[in-house]
């Protein structure tokens, strides 16, 4: 882990008690790019040798992204997938249908408009999903 990443204990402190197997799940969540499943995540974790409960996992990351420490997406299964969000603010990402490559995207017009269009209509703590899919410059490439 690097300086720029956050420590497990500060993490951790915003979904209860500190624990061994919870730090475990936080740094295998850090050390991945992209979304991961709960499952791909356990796979990791065994590979290594670490042995973590798979329902661990899930009540972790679950606390993380309602902590607002990981964001979420389905797949095109509807399975949930994971992905360390470095700040408290709400973000979207553009995620290639085909390797799972995902880059956060500038959401402001989003954020307004979604913003905006509660308020014309008289609702407040407007909350919104937005995915956005497609195939990287590399999947695009390797498709005929």
């Amino acid at each position: 882990m690097n300086a720029t990443q956050p420590q497990p204990a500060d993490e951790l402190a915003l979904i209860g008690r500190l624990t061994h197997q919870r730090s475990t799940v936080l740094e295998a969540l850090l050390a991945v790019d992209d979304f991961v499943s709960a499952q791909v995540l356990h796979a990791q974790l065994i590979a290594a040798g670490t042995r973590v409960g798979l329902s661990t996992i899930y009540r972790t990351l679950t606390a993380l992204a309602e902590a607002g420490r990981a964001d979420t997406v389905r797949d095109t299964d509807g399975e949930r997938l994971f992905r360390y969000r470095p700040g408290r603010e709400h973000r979207h990402y553009l995620i290639c249908r085909s390797c799972g490559r995902s880059v956060a995207v500038d959401s402001d017009t989003v954020e307004t408009w979604a913003e905006r269009t509660g308020a014309a209509h008289g609702f407040a703590q407007v909350e919104h999903t937005v995915e956005l899919t497609g195939l990287c410059a590399a999947c695009a490439t390797a498709c005929p």
